[in-house]
């Protein structure tokens, strides 16, 4: 059965806004959401980024149904995973059954914030492991002490901990990432409709768990309209291999999506009001295996976006081949 979501851009929108926004997608009939946990925005006209732990409390409370998890969280620098082993089980048991946990390697634009060495993916590879053990090993809710490559925990106990654990889905970007996703994750991330990143986290142990694949769109009432929203907002789509990863400063993202054209980040970004080129989108995700399907509208009309899903896709969703 294949679901689908919503995706809150933390960059984009005031942290109440967040909070709303997640209420209309729960009214709007999503079931599940993903909001992202960063430091930066990409580009300065995106103009946000609360802190995602705090921005959770209040959508436990102001939300009833919909299943929340952070797209993504990274464990490894900014916060010491001790830290966010208190917070995602604090928000679990805040929403009891409907929190999950995304996690993922990062970018150094958010995490090198506190003068530590941006270390070359191998390593970070590395520390991620390490750290989602610490992680799962606190929330057994004992005594916990580990002295790691990377880590230390020392008398560590969690003493609020969910009747439910959340379980810990991992970004993926590639086939080594994807692997390393179905061996020590509950579910992929990732963000393209790539067969080969839903096969490689299946063979590596994730056929039977949830594959979460994310579409960034712009809907508008004009399709010119919708490109230009795009295009000023979030031409960080139109960047190619591991930039998105590497670059260090806000600066640096201005700089590089300065050479973005125009038409080119409209033929990655879905936009305008038609609905055709959303279902079309929706199918290659399906197609590559992703059973769970959240869709990031970019710019501030968030509550035309909400009419157009309720219009227009929701109860137009296209069918698994695989």
């Amino acid at each position: 059965m294949v679901r689908l979501g919503y995706a809150s851009s933390s960059e984009e929108h005031a942290p109440r806004d967040l909070v709303e926004h997640l209420v209309q997608a729960e009214d709007a009939g999503f079931s599940f959401a993903l909001i992202s946990d960063h430091f930066h925005p990409w580009i300065s006209a995106q103009g946000h980024s609360p802190f995602v732990w705090s921005v959770l409390g209040g959508a436990a409370i102001a939300t009833k149904k919909l299943q929340l998890g952070t797209g993504v969280t990274c464990p490894i620098m900014r916060i010491h995973p001790t830290i966010l082993a208190q917070a995602a089980a604090t928000v679990a048991a805040m929403m009891e059954g409907r929190f999950f946990f995304g996690v993922g390697t990062g970018e150094n634009l958010n995490e090198h914030i506190q003068g530590e060495r941006w270390v070359p993916h191998d390593i970070r590879v590395e520390m991620f492991e390490e750290a989602i053990a610490v992680i799962r090993e606190l929330w057994k809710g004992e005594v916990t002490n580990h002295w790691g490559d990377y880590f230390t925990a020392e008398d560590a106990r969690l003493y609020t901990l969910p009747k439910q654990l959340p379980p810990v889905m991992v970004a993926a970007s590639g086939e080594k990432s994807a692997e390393l996703a179905g061996r020590i994750g509950d579910g992929l991330i990732s963000t393209s409709p790539d067969a080969k990143i839903v096969d490689a986290f299946c063979k590596a142990g994730g056929s039977n768990k949830p594959r979460y694949g994310q579409m960034t769109v712009c809907w508008a009432k004009t399709q010119a309209k919708a490109i230009d929203t795009a295009y000023k907002i979030w031409p960080n789509s139109g960047l190619q291999g591991d930039l998105n990863t590497e670059l260090r400063t806000v600066k640096h993202f201005e700089q590089v999506t300065a050479m973005v054209k125009k038409e080119e980040l409209a033929e990655k970004v879905t936009c305008g009001p038609d609905p055709e080129p959303y279902i079309k989108m929706l199918q290659k995700y399906i197609d590559a295996g992703f059973d769970h399907l959240y869709i990031h509208q970019v710019g501030p009309d968030q509550a035309g976006f909400f009419d157009f899903y309720e219009r227009e896709l929701r109860d137009h969703l296209p069918t698994a081949k695989r």
